[in-house]
């Protein structure tokens, strides 16, 4: 058996009871946070509050040496866990689908995701979100300013009167990042990048979803860039047209200034 956990947003608290309760159970748990991570706790503090061992993988070990994690998973119940939801990225889907050609029984226990998050803290209406699109740094994706596909991504999604979720980059554990060090792309740093396709554009900052005290700004993009917005992980969201009741809410949850 391979059970994947999605831990939740935040720190060893996030995690579902259903979650701790597969993790208990398991023989061995493994989990890798390169894809995102728990701002709020760290390895030690996560393996003791689940009462458990935590074997951690880095993406080398996931993407191209799964064989660990499967061949135990051939012979005892092991649990792969990641930050947020655990089917998001599509890493975890070959891993699973690893499982599967192989005989292995799979399951899933999902955990709160950043697209929800979004919705709920900023009163944006979940089924008005189109398409997603991730944000870039500059130096890793070898060209100068915003990609062209998260542009299209957007006026998209403008065209379709639909809000925008954009992911800001992580570089964690990437053998092409220059910097050793975990580099985690800010609301300032993205809306000064996006201000430049999309000038006087309204969109909403949420810093530190599933913790205690979430951080939820809605500027201008050009506004936007010149704040900061503490620790991370940010978000952006770039709104389609408001309803009423959306405009309420990020007048009196974000600070808006609207007409």
């Amino acid at each position: 058996m391979l059970t994947f956990v999605g831990l939740g947003l935040y720190d060893e608290r996030s995690v579902t009871v259903a979650g701790r309760d597969a993790i208990r159970d398991a023989d061995r748990v493994f989990a890798e946070f390169y894809t995102s991570r728990l701002i709020g706790t760290g390895l030690e503090t996560l393996a003791d509050a689940l009462e458990t061992s935590i074997e951690l993988r880095d993406r080398a070990g996931i993407e191209q040496d799964p064989e660990p994690i499967l061949e135990a998973a051939e012979r005892e119940h092991v649990v792969f866990c990641t930050a947020g939801d655990t089917m998001v990225s599509t890493t975890h889907t070959d891993l699973r689908l690893r499982a599967e050609d192989r005989g292995i029984q799979t399951r899933i226990v999902h955990g709160t995701t950043a697209q929800t998050a979004a919705g709920s803290l900023t009163g944006l209406q979940n089924y008005r979100f189109g398409k997603a699109t991730t944000l870039p740094f500059e130096d890793a994706h070898g060209g100068d300013g915003v990609p062209d596909s998260v542009v299209a991504t957007i006026e998209a999604n403008q065209d379709r009167d639909l809000h925008t979720l954009v992911y800001l980059d992580i570089k964690v554990d990437d053998p092409h990042w220059d910097d050793s060090d975990d580099t985690y792309m800010t609301a300032r740093q993205a809306a000064a990048m996006l201000s430049e396709p999309f000038p006087d554009t309204l969109a909403v900052v949420v810093a530190r979803a599933g913790s205690p005290e979430p951080l939820v700004v809605a500027d201008t993009l050009d506004e936007l860039a010149t704040q900061t917005f503490g620790d991370p992980l940010h978000l952006l969201v770039i709104p389609g047209s408001l309803h009423p009741l959306e405009a309420d809410a990020l007048e009196s949850l974000a600070g808006a200034a609207l007409e």
